[in-house]
């Protein structure tokens, strides 16, 4: 018998052993391409799942490359797996597969549920080994990859990742988007009946107006007459660094008294700080630092494509920050109701005629940005986390009852619904 079947008969033979004993939440190994050795958005919403649901009684195993310098300590049991840095992207690792080591953990683990974050070699793996053991395989989408080619002069590569993509998506008996205009699209693909929502929340005592400090802003060179337009998140090409800076220029040349201010970092700073000489950097921030951060700017732009869901935004509006987001299915969730300003991909002057008129009125910004606040409070991270308890439930053919801490409001009828 091949390794990896032998590997399979031994993980439907313990799942059957444990099936009289096991409690009525699920097991789950969790497949992650980045669980916590750089901080972003796809594993923060990892993280929180993992916290939420072993607090709701489920046993989850996470498998994901490591570093020796992680940027967060995990929640719940972390296994590492092989993994290479990317060339090029050496902040980010790629799983490598799974190796007799690994097979034989899962073995042992015995999951009920295998959930896939990331399309990588080391998910399609776990894909390939749940098939064969017969265990129900939940894939959630994070980020736009395909959108990655054109950022890194690899276009001709696209049409190949979209059908990677396709077939790692048909592959899973649940799929879990945090958008339901990203659900209408695998509905248009035929494959509505599969699609659940996953929403995200926000921290919103940590992401509130109440911290701005303007004391903080003068002594990192903002004056007070300034306009701050944010930049917030990752310093990487694929979060639509060449627009931020180029917008910037522009608005800059026409004598606005704009001010770009960078929250975050990563391998472009150097990059940006040539290109945005104007431009003053806070670096990396976290917890009560970050919120500040974020809430002593005065408007937050988001030229990025590769958004699945755009926790930044979030957190942005939690903040009370207007914004202005380039007109993609994250930024149209999140933005609607008067929050913020869209505007098209590609269309340059869209963008500067929105952000002229945000940074020539101290009025409109308030207003919008105590819009956008209030439209933050419709997002809870615990919420989220029962949208994809649910979805295992449904999978496995159990039924669950809403957390008695839960919001009805905040979960919604349509938690689970189907797309259209």
């Amino acid at each position: 018998m091949k390794p990896q079947a032998d590997i399979a008969c031994r993980t439907r033979r313990n799942i059957a052993s444990r099936a009289t004993t096991s409690s009525r939440r699920p097991r789950i190994a969790l497949f992650s391409g980045n669980y916590n050795y750089v901080r972003d958005g796809a594993n923060q919403a990892l993280n929180r799942l993992v916290g939420y649901l072993e607090r709701r009684g489920c046993t989850v195993r996470v498998y994901s490359p490591t570093s020796p310098t992680p940027a967060f300590a995990p929640e719940g049991t972390l296994v590492s797996v092989p993994s290479v840095a990317i060339p090029g992207r050496g902040d980010y690792r790629l799983g490598l597969g799974l190796p007799r080591r690994i097979r034989a953990n899962l073995a042992e683990f015995a999951p009920e549920i295998v959930h896939l974050s990331a399309p990588d070699w080391t998910g399609t793996a776990a894909q390939r080994l749940a098939r064969q053991a017969g265990i129900p395989v939940v894939t959630s989408l994070h980020t736009r990859f395909e959108k990655y080619a054109a950022f890194y002069g690899a276009g001709l590569v696209r049409p190949a990742m979209e059908r990677h993509l396709s077939r790692f998506y048909r592959n899973a008996d649940r799929i879990l988007v945090p958008t339901a205009a990203i659900a209408e699209e695998f509905g248009e693909a035929g494959l509505g009946s599969r699609t659940r929502l996953w929403g995200r929340g926000v921290d919103r005592l940590q992401f509130t107006p109440l911290a701005r400090d303007m004391a903080w802003r003068r002594a990192l060179g903002v004056a007070d007459g300034e306009v701050a337009v944010l930049h917030f998140g990752r310093l990487v090409r694929e979060k639509g660094l060449a627009a931020f800076a180029a917008l910037c220029r522009r608005l800059i040349g026409e004598g606005l008294p704009i001010r770009p201010l960078v929250v975050g970092d990563g391998p472009e700073r150097q990059w940006l700080e040539q290109k945005l000489p104007q431009a003053r950097f806070a670096g990396h921030l976290m917890g009560a630092d970050l919120g500040r951060a974020v809430a002593s700017a005065d408007l937050f732009l988001n030229p990025s494509t590769t958004e699945a869901f755009g926790n930044v935004t979030l957190e942005a509006m939690a903040s009370g920050l207007p914004t202005v987001c380039i007109d993609v299915p994250s930024g149209r969730n999140l933005l609607k109701g008067g929050a913020g300003l869209l505007f098209a991909p590609g269309d340059e002057d869209g963008a500067l005629q929105a952000l002229r008129l945000l940074a020539g009125d101290s009025r409109r910004r308030a207003a919008m940005g105590a819009r956008a606040r209030e439209a933050s409070k419709a997002y809870d991270w615990d919420g989220a986390s029962h949208q994809v308890l649910e979805t295992y439930m449904d999978v496995v053919g159990r039924s669950i009852a809403p957390s008695p801490q839960m919001d009805p409001e905040i979960l919604g009828a349509g938690a689970i619904s189907r797309a259209a």
